[in-house]
């Protein structure tokens, strides 16, 4: 009977846990109870894929320093170079984890500078601003609102709200 449980496993491309592998087995005329096709899996290392758990990727520390909220959550520009947000995120590749950083112009609804790194290091990230500050430039009209989330990673918080 484990070979069949197996079978059953390996068809469903190794994603059904013991329930759907039990279930399937019931189609096929198997006469099996659920808890020996539990045990059974339990013993050979199968296990299904469990879906509606994501990742969690950021965890913010309690004792860290948050940056004073300036815009207060109210994501609104009058002019252009009058608010920059900028956050980051992953994105999965064929050959891993690649980051992106980013920084958006309010005003604009553009990314005004953004850089890709395949590690999480703070440098990257100050680059996106940078490359951002050269592009535009803000000190000619002055005022500029640099705001970045609290998450922890926080890279972006060496230089946020400014």
């Amino acid at each position: 009977m484990a070979l069949e449980v197996q079978r059953v496993w390996n068809a469903s491309l190794q994603c059904y846990g013991a329930v759907k592998v039990w279930k399937q087995l019931r189609r096929e005329r198997f006469e099996i109870a659920r808890c020996t096709v539990e045990r059974l899996m339990r013993q050979a290392g199968l296990q299904g894929i469990r879906r509606g758990q994501s990742v969690r990727t950021t965890v913010p520390a309690d004792q860290a320093v948050r940056p004073l909220d300036r815009v207060r959550r109210q994501f609104h520009a009058d002019r252009p170079d009058q608010l920059w947000v900028s956050d980051f995120t992953y994105v999965s590749t064929w050959q891993g984890w690649l980051h992106v950083a980013f920084v958006i112009d309010v005003f604009a609804r553009r990314i005004v500078g953004w850089r890709v790194s395949t590690s999480m290091k703070t440098d990257f990230v100050l680059d996106a601003l940078e490359q951002a500050l050269y592009a535009r430039q803000p000190h000619r009209t002055g005022g500029l609102i640099h705001h970045s989330d609290r998450g922890s990673q926080g890279a972006f918080n060496r230089s946020s709200q400014h």
